[in-house]
């Protein structure tokens, strides 16, 4: 019998934040749990539960600190039905870093 894959769901994250320190903390929390698509949009691919966590993390550590003119966008997404154009294109594929430093 086989075991049923955990289900991963996806959002993006888009913002404008106007005071640099807190775009900059802000977008530091969000490089620990997802990748970079553009210079203020994130996508982040967890559980539902870890997903409830960051968006609640958001509201209580974040919201206080947004001024008026800042916004974030939360938005619910199923990837396989997404097109990529560009170097987006590969976000996907596996990456191999090799490090000859030493």
């Amino acid at each position: 019998m086989m075991k049923p894959s955990k289900s991963k769901n996806t959002i993006i994250i888009c913002y404008d934040i106007s005071n640099n320190k807190v775009r900059t903390k802000f977008s530091n929390f969000l490089a620990k749990y997802g990748v970079r698509l553009q210079m203020s949009v994130f996508e982040l691919e967890h559980s539902s539960r870890l997903l409830n966590v960051i968006e609640e993390r958001i509201k209580q550590q974040f919201e206080p600190l947004f001024e008026d003119c800042d916004s974030v966008f939360v938005f619910y997404t199923d990837l396989k039905k997404a097109v990529r154009y560009g170097a987006s294109k590969h976000l996907d594929n596996g990456l191999i870093f090799l490090d000859f430093t030493e």
